[in-house]
């Protein structure tokens, strides 16, 4: 069987805005209905072939393909699991002794490197503000390796290390206001379920400076147990149910919701994720209340001077 042919990429970087062209290509090793596949993709559409990439142990990168092949068309270092933000940081500082200008340098890593492995290097590249672009894609577990419990992975929910007679018993970690505590001037959360937020978002981290963090829900059909027809389903729920907010904070101070859908009960969300299916009403009902407090603290950094309203189920 004759080999297939490597595609040449292409040299011209004049369409530096939205591109109509297909950067990633057909070919990749994703999962059907993988979420993190759908986000690579408007990335790649919005940041344009002059970006280069780093990503650690991941998804993606198995998803990208064997050696010598690559499925997102722009040069990509694959580095350790823990060090995204330190082989971002060192590719914008190599561009910079050159004095090459106007390139985009992407951090890409899921929430294992981001959250856990890779926090420290995280929180020291935000500190410095590097003038980098960080995306988190959150499936809310170390799905790569046998969907092992995160940081990210949410209370209540199973995985492999915390089984259905002794689920996660800590709360998600907060990504997004970490990092606004270090004062860097963009982070955002977004999902594929509103892509022309999402697009937004992508465009406004490129065309700043400085630290700028995009943290992304992925849904992910094997980790969370659910169909792969489901996954733009699940992205959708979980932004009407407020277990996701769409929001974004410029400098750690300014606080903007960009997208606020009729609310529906957590519990929609819950029940089409196999994940969550040995829940009973009393966990249903505290992960309700939570989802309640964390809406009204963030709608207290959003407008201050108007209660937000608690959601009835």
């Amino acid at each position: 069987m004759e080999s297939p042919k490597m595609v040449e990429p292409l040299r011209d970087h004049k369409n530096y805005h939205i591109s109509p062209e297909e950067i990633m290509s057909c070919g990749h090793l994703a999962c059907p209905g993988c979420g993190a596949a759908i986000i690579m993709r408007h990335a790649l559409k919005v940041f344009g072939r002059k970006t280069i990439m780093t990503m650690p142990a991941c998804c993606w990168a198995v998803i990208d393909g064997p050696f010598p092949y690559s499925t997102v068309g722009i040069p990509l270092l694959h580095a350790a699991f823990e060090t995204t933000a330190i082989s971002a940081s060192g590719i914008r500082a190599g561009l910079d002794v050159q004095g090459i200008k106007g390139i985009n340098v992407v951090g890409w890593a899921g929430d294992g490197a981001t959250f856990d492995i890779g926090f420290g290097a995280l929180s020291a590249a935000a500190e410095r503000n590097e003038n980098i672009i960080y995306v988190c894609y959150d499936n809310e577990a170390y799905m790569n390796t046998g969907i092992q419990r995160s940081s990210a992975t949410p209370w209540g929910a199973w995985t492999t290390t915390t089984p259905i007679n002794m689920p996660k018993s800590e709360p998600k970690k907060n990504l997004v206001e970490i990092m606004a505590a270090h004062k860097i001037p963009y982070a955002a959360t977004a999902t594929i379920a509103y892509p022309d937020d999402l697009r937004m978002k992508l465009e406004k981290a490129r065309d700043m400076e400085g630290f700028r963090l995009l943290h992304i829900f992925s849904p992910c059909p094997p980790g969370h147990k659910m169909a792969e027809n489901m996954s733009i389903k699940e992205s959708r729920l979980i932004v009407q149910s407020r277990v996701f907010p769409l929001y974004e904070v410029e400098y750690g101070k300014k606080y903007r919701l960009t997208v606020n859908p009729p609310p529906v009960p957590v519990e929609k969300y819950l029940e089409i994720q196999g994940r969550f299916k040995h829940l009973d009403e009393t966990a249903k009902k505290k992960i309700q209340a939570d989802v309640d407090e964390a809406w009204e603290t963030l709608m207290g950094k959003v407008n201050p001077h108007a209660p937000a309203a608690r959601h009835q189920a």
